[in-house]
């Protein structure tokens, strides 16, 4: 077992990541071609444009707010910074998770808050909390609003990252990295200062709830342009969204889940709405993600030309 993880695993990684992107590349391509003829016949909602431009405002607000939220992590890790620095920063490397390797993004965060005098390992604990607390958020509102998609998967899951993300565990972590980074600077460990969190991370766990809700109302605001909803479908439809969106973070070899969310609310949704309907929305609700992202990411380029951070 030892030898298969250490050795095959590696070498067989690359090809599973363009087999998992075959594989659903495969699914959507046929799906498309199939229902294609009925994604053209479909007729939108009246005030479409609107809609569709909330929902570009709730998306961009949902990116906004969780670079705040990232301020707050790194709060939380005893190194606050300014809420205008967090939100700026994190609009303006966003986009970069849609370069190869899907982890640019964090690089370009943790480098930016080592310039703020924010050490490597805090730094770098910061990037991968955050999608940590984002998974647990959204198994959270899954679990919540559909307890018997996937209960037995989901809640040992939950469970784990809940304990996981305790201070109990991250201590720990925190101080064997900083006793390693100070051992490479040649500082003794007693004279090393070691970072301590004091108490459970429950306002950035809310915070990536407020972030899913508001992404999953862009999206619904989306679908409300193909098809009518009724109070009754939205816990489906959220639950749905996060399930999506979760494995479309999750999975590696699919920058920003590119194929991955847009295959898993087919197969989530496809009984309750047609696959025309699905794919118009999840095509249309892609390109928005996209443009909120760019503009995110202008408004920040612009605030920092203007500010000078």
């Amino acid at each position: 077992m030892k030898w298969l993880t250490q050795s095959l695993y590696p070498r067989l990684k690359p090809y599973l990541r363009w087999l998992v992107m075959g594989g659903v590349g495969f699914f959507l391509l046929q799906t498309l071609s199939t229902h294609w003829s009925e994604v053209l016949t479909l007729e939108v909602e009246r005030g479409s444009g609107l809609k569709l431009a909330i929902a570009l405002f709730l998306t961009l607000l949902a990116h906004i707010w969780s670079g705040w939220v990232w301020g707050w992590i790194l709060k939380t890790l005893q190194y606050p910074v300014t809420a205008q620095w967090s939100i700026r920063v994190y609009l303006l490397t966003n986009l970069a998770k849609y370069l190869p390797g899907n982890v640019w993004h964090f690089y370009g965060r943790v480098v930016a808050a080592q310039r703020q005098n924010v050490p490597l390992a805090i730094a770098t604990l910061s990037v991968l909390l955050e999608p940590l607390l984002m998974v647990a958020a959204a198994l959270l509102l899954t679990l919540l609003l559909r307890p018997n998609l996937y209960l037995a998967l989901q809640l040992p899951i939950l469970t784990g990252l809940l304990i996981a993300i305790h201070p109990r565990f991250l201590n720990p972590l925190l101080r064997a990295a900083s006793q390693i980074k100070g051992r490479l600077k040649g500082v003794p460990q007693a004279g090393y200062s070691l970072p301590t969190i004091t108490h459970y991370p429950l306002k950035p766990l809310a915070g990536e709830l407020i972030f899913l809700l508001l992404r999953s109302s862009g999206f619904l605001l989306t679908l409300f342009v193909f098809h009518p909803l009724t109070p009754d479908q939205l816990p489906l439809l959220i639950s749905s969204f996060c399930l999506a969106w979760l494995l479309g973070l999750v999975i590696p070899g699919a920058p920003g889940g590119i194929g991955i969310f847009e295959a898993t609310m087919l197969s989530l949704l496809q009984p309750q709405w047609s696959p025309s309907v699905i794919l118009a929305t999840v095509a249309v609700y892609r390109l928005i993600t996209t443009l909120a992202e760019t503009l995110g990411a202008f408004l920040a380029w612009l605030s920092q030309k203007r500010f000078s951070f």
